[in-house]
């Protein structure tokens, strides 16, 4: 229906009323609403233009930055039977603490007196082996006394060979001297008997002189059968010397022969007794292991094995136990994509499970029950499809809860560069990854002092 018009016939005092336009007048509660949606749509528009801080969200838990203090399992290092348990789960207790009593499941470690009869068997191999090697000296001592015998009887024997010769060379003497006498009483012989012939000399001296020249004859025999003797006596010398160096040589080469085998016997009894004291040493040691103790100051936190009287085999966990005093970290979690943004030192906001908190991802500044953190450790190799990284408190933030316990759940968040809201839009409905961080950009953690940059170096080396 058009509205009214007026009638200029008419004067406004006379015109008809017409409920009709008045029906169609304008409301004001339209407008309002109207002016309200352009005003939100106007605030929104200038809020894409706000900051907001890019980052990298991931999930970790709560855990020890250096692994000695992480919860560990205590195992058996020998196999046994459990006689007694001395604490309970929960309980603290402290470096060498006795937890576990066990006993011998093998026969060959049954004997309560098996140190002592160990102890026993090496007295009796070391004074063997003291015997075999007083006997070795013995032999020694024969074989040198063996070696100046025979040079004592060369020696002898060199000096009756020249006593020998010397004697030799006086009968070969005395023979020339006896032959000389043979042929002048041979010629005077002749002469004697050619003097009788002539008629000059008697029967009676010729006879004499025949006697005189057997006597000479006989002399002469008696010398050459002197001197060969004496050669036969040299060459019985010559042959006692020779028989000196096999005989002695012999004797010799057998008492070597036995000092040889006596120094084997001897290397033997050593080795065995050597093997007997690691069998002593290594049962003594394994009387050490009878009882289970604290590595170190911790809290029982469960056991494997319950009861008394089973059985545990060698390296079967019997405990769990969880270190006191150790330096907390969280363990995240990034994905490949986001790797190349990480540094060490970067700053990480937390938000551990149990404690209320109000996010704001992208205004870290506005909510509260989050904590800081850096980056103290990065992996360079992936696990299960993600790098690992462990962050640790960061000093120039308010500390984390004394409540917080290992194993707990942690939300984290690495900050990144802050950009406009209409970008970071922009960038996750594209899927992009997030602008890569500079030094100017603040978002990489620089230590105040040389002695934070020192405190850094240390937890990533003992990591």
């Amino acid at each position: 229906m058009a509205p009214a018009v007026k009638n200029k016939e008419y004067p406004a005092q006379a015109q008809p009323h017409y409920s009709t336009a008045d029906l169609l007048k304008t409301a004001p509660t339209g407008r309002t609403l109207a002016l309200w949606c352009g005003g939100i749509f106007l605030v929104l528009c200038l809020a894409l233009f706000l900051p907001w801080t890019q980052n990298i969200r991931s999930n970790g838990t709560l855990t020890a930055l250096n692994p000695a203090g992480r919860p560990q399992t205590l195992q058996s290092v020998i196999s046994g039977r459990i006689e007694k348990w001395h604490v309970q789960e929960g309980q603290t207790v402290q470096k060498g603490d006795t937890l576990i009593s066990i006993s011998e499941v093998k026969d060959k470690y049954f004997d309560p007196q098996l140190l002592q009869r160990l102890n026993e068997q090496i007295e009796a191999k070391r004074m063997s082996l003291v015997a075999t090697q007083q006997k070795a000296k013995a032999l020694e001592d024969q074989i040198a006394n063996l070696r100046g015998g025979l040079t004592f009887s060369l020696n002898k024997a060199r000096n009756k060979i020249d006593q020998v010769k010397f004697k030799l060379q006086s009968d070969s003497a005395e023979l020339v001297a006896a032959q000389t006498d043979y042929k002048i009483a041979q010629v005077q012989l002749e002469r004697q008997e050619a003097l009788y012939q002539q008629g000059l000399k008697s029967l009676t001296e010729l006879e004499t002189r025949r006697l005189k020249f057997q006597e000479v004859r006989a002399k002469l025999q008696g010398y050459e059968n002197k001197v060969a003797s004496t050669h036969n006596e040299l060459q019985n010398a010559r042959i006692e010397l020779n028989s000196l160096t096999a005989e002695y040589g012999e004797k010799t080469a057998k008492a070597e022969s036995e000092l040889s085998a006596t120094r084997g016997y001897a290397y033997t009894t050593n080795g065995e007794l050597a093997k007997m004291k690691n069998e002593y040493a290594n049962t003594k040691i394994r009387a050490g292991f009878y009882h289970i103790t604290a590595p170190q100051n911790g809290i029982v936190v469960k056991a494997m094995k319950a009861g008394i009287g089973e059985t545990v085999k060698e390296g079967e966990a019997v405990a769990t136990i969880l270190p006191r005093e150790a330096q907390l970290a969280v363990e995240l979690f990034v994905k490949p994509m986001d790797f190349p943004l990480i540094r060490k030192g970067q700053h990480i906001r937390l938000q551990f499970d149990g404690w209320p908190a109000l996010v704001f991802s992208g205004w870290p500044n506005t909510g509260f029950g989050t904590f800081g953190g850096r980056i103290a450790v990065i992996d360079n190799v992936a696990t299960m499809g993600k790098y690992r990284i462990l962050v640790v408190p960061d000093p120039q933030t308010e500390p984390w809860p004394e409540a917080l316990r290992i194993g707990s759940g942690v939300y984290g968040w690495a900050l990144l560069n802050d950009v406009p809201i209409w970008y970071e839009l922009w960038r996750q409905l594209n899927g992009f990854p997030a602008d890569y961080p500079t030094q100017e950009t603040g978002a990489t953690y620089a230590p105040k002092d040389k002695k934070e940059s020192n405190a850094l170096t240390d937890e990533t080396s003992a990591e």
